[in-house]
């Protein structure tokens, strides 16, 4: 596994870069110290698998790098190093397009379980800082990413909804199975252009089921979908079609 370790620090880059290596003798850092230095690495024929990408970098914004990485290669994970813990900012990271979110306080065993997470297809977030060991199961029959139902939980924790607001079930919005499928998707993480590569569809029209799927969930982010789905996910309705995250 080749890994792209993006940070300015020089401590925290040969700290990280040793500590990924010690995962195992087929794991290969390459660490670059700035988001030039990343953009030229990632020109060449050398193929990564994953990219740790830190939030704060002297030569440019850790979020705006993200966003372009995505949009240059998206099916390559990019996991967010940061060294605060803000909900505000792991909240935005995921909404890019950030496989995953870890701190520079993470213990080894947090790094660990990130990389195994993001690289086993699902989307890693600080336990901690969500509330995930305390999140309800989900209900009998749905079976949803569950970083990504603990993000909602947290996010839910936020919002004050009207007490007479009856959230709608999946029945009620009237989904199309393609569109159930998408929904899946995109709680996975996964970019539209990976979404039409294992759907066998075009992008263009990944990009309209996507749209009517927020439409329907009546918001206009992923990270808003997200938490409409944790709360459609609090009763007994089922999503059909939903499929687990791959794990080892």
């Amino acid at each position: 596994m080749n890994v792209l370790l993006v940070d300015d620090h020089p401590l925290i880059l040969s700290a990280l870069t040793a500590l990924i290596e010690s995962l195992g003798q087929h794991v290969r850092v390459v660490g670059v110290d700035s988001a030039e230095r990343a953009w030229r690495r990632l020109a060449t024929r050398e193929r990564f698998d994953l990219v740790l990408l830190d939030l704060d970098l002297g030569d440019a914004d850790g979020f705006d790098v993200l966003v372009e990485l995505r949009k240059a290669h998206p099916e390559l994970p990019v996991v967010m190093v940061s060294a605060t813990d803000r909900p505000a900012d792991m909240i935005r990271a995921i909404d890019l397009g950030a496989m995953g979110y870890v701190t520079k306080r993470s213990s080894h065993a947090e790094l660990y379980e990130a990389l195994a997470t993001v690289m086993s297809g699902a989307v890693y977030i600080p336990p901690g800082l969500l509330g995930l060991l305390n999140a309800p199961a989900p209900p009998l029959g749905v079976v949803p990413n569950p970083a990504f139902v603990a993000a909602a939980q947290a996010l839910a924790e936020h919002v004050r909804p009207d007490p007479d607001d009856v959230p709608p079930t999946f029945e009620d919005l009237g989904l199309t199975p393609r569109q159930t499928d998408v929904l899946a998707r995109l709680l996975q993480g996964m970019p539209n252009k990976v979404i039409a590569r294992e759907m066998g569809l075009s992008v263009e029209t990944v990009k309209d089921h996507v749209a009517a799927v927020l439409r329907a969930l009546g918001v206009s982010t992923r990270t808003q979908a997200v938490l409409a789905v944790s709360r459609l996910t609090r009763g007994r309705h089922g999503v059909p079609g939903w499929r687990a995250p791959l794990t080892h």
